[in-house]
């Protein structure tokens, strides 16, 4: 065994969850730090689903449960404003190009306050974008996240979305 590695679990659920979560995303695949306490692990993993629920519905009730007062956008694109109040006006304004968009949590690892996400996107192009009229062309992009969860609430967010993909499908950006 490697020095100062711990063993690492996979769970396809997590069965020690709040029975409030079962309406909430759930990873496809959740890998934790066996070692890690179970109630941070469980903080962590449930203020991840609501913020992925969130992004799936557009609903604002689960942003605003999952991400603290000062939450901080720690990559926001220009001109975000920080808070939660970022991700809120990114939701309303992407779901004028794709209503109908879904967030799947592929993957999600835990190890202490953090969890990183690898989400799948989808939708389809039936709004407009930046003068564009969509046409109901399927939209489906990936991104990654990194939460820093605090007092049950992600207080900090990495994240990388593959805009290039989701630019090309919207036709802002055209195809090679």
């Amino acid at each position: 065994m490697i020095p100062h590695v711990r063993p690492i679990a996979l769970a396809l659920v997590l069965a020690s969850a709040p029975a409030a979560a079962e309406t909430l995303v759930a990873p496809k695949v959740l890998i934790f730090d066996a070692d890690q306490a179970t109630q941070q692990r469980d903080a962590v993993v449930l203020a991840a689903r609501r913020y992925a629920t969130f992004w799936n519905t557009g609903d604002p009730t689960y942003a605003r449960a999952a991400l603290a007062d000062g939450f901080v956008d720690e990559t926001p694109p220009p001109g975000r404003v920080q808070g939660p109040s970022g991700p809120l006006l990114a939701s309303e304004g992407f779901r004028k190009a794709v209503p109908d968009l879904t967030c799947e949590v592929e993957q999600m690892i835990v190890a202490g306050d953090r969890a990183v996400l690898h989400l799948h996107l989808r939708g389809h192009f039936t709004g407009s974008f930046e003068g564009r009229q969509g046409r109901g062309e399927p939209v489906a992009f990936i991104a990654t996240d990194i939460y820093r969860v605090v007092d049950g609430r992600i207080a900090a967010n990495w994240h990388i979305e593959d805009n290039l993909t989701l630019l090309r499908q919207l036709g802002a950006v055209p195809a090679p």
